[in-house]
């Protein structure tokens, strides 16, 4: 066996089909690479980044497994609910579900509207939902990591909307766990500073490394590093691991 085989023989998730939402860039690509490097094959989910999605399947095929990308605007139900079988009908029954993609927008609890609230609640909680039931309907052994993030333990004003959405998506962590078990396994990586939002650079995080005890920037590598842990520890459900530096412990709105 070549050394890479034999990595491969070692690690959990080897051999195993991934869709990771949301995979074309940024923590999604991180997480999709970070899989095929322990020998998953994986689906690379895209909604407009098609060029960045083929990109990554191509490195995931460099890395000698197997990638597919689909498309799904995830803002549409019925595509959310078509996702998970057309990924099945492509590359066999699916065993991990990676909910990665979501949209963060500016609002706060005075002034958003009734489009901002339902369009975060569509892409960030129900469509991971659907996701995950069309998972569970397999009928067969799975696992599911949601990506929530560090601040559903404390409050974000300047985008309520969003944070409620993620908000739900931890309850809906939790519930999951207990309706899809025993086949299915539900957990959640809720990630504090890794990567700049959109539109800024690193200069953004910087000046908040002392909102965390550790005073430093996280890595995408560490949210994937969570994820691999999740997928391949089959007796742990339920469970939300804060990849933050310490950040959820500063204060608690919620209890």
């Amino acid at each position: 066996m070549t050394e890479e085989q034999v990595k491969h023989a070692k690690s959990p998730v080897a051999g195993r089909i991934a869709l990771v939402t949301g995979a074309a860039r940024r923590l999604g690509r991180a997480i999709a690479l970070a899989l095929a490097s322990e020998g998953a094959d994986v689906i690379v989910h895209y909604s407009g980044s098609a060029a960045e999605a083929e990109r990554t399947a191509t490195e995931i095929r460099r890395r000698r497994r197997q990638a597919w990308t689909i498309r799904a605007d995830l803002s549409d139900p019925s595509q959310a609910e078509g996702l998970l079988p057309e990924a099945a009908r492509a590359a066999g029954p699916v065993d991990y579900l990676i909910n990665n993609a979501s949209i963060f927008s500016s609002s706060q609890l005075t002034d958003f509207t009734r489009e901002d609230f339902e369009a975060n609640v569509q892409v960030n909680a129900l469509s991971p939902l659907l996701l995950a039931r069309a998972l569970a309907a397999q009928q067969r052994e799975g696992a599911v990591v949601n990506l929530l993030d560090a601040r559903i333990a404390d409050y974000d004003r300047g985008h309520a909307a969003y944070h409620l959405s993620k908000r739900m998506l931890h309850t809906l962590t939790m519930m999951m766990a207990l309706e899809f078990a025993p086949r299915v396994r539900v957990n959640a990586v809720a990630p504090g500073l890794i990567l700049p939002p959109p539109g800024k650079d690193e200069s953004y995080l910087r000046k908040l490394v002392n909102t965390n005890p550790l005073r430093r920037i996280g890595t995408p590598a560490g949210i994937a590093a969570a994820v691999l842990f999740l997928l391949g520890s089959d007796f742990v459900t339920g469970q939300v691991i804060y990849v933050d530096g310490g950040r959820h412990l500063r204060g608690c709105v919620y209890g």
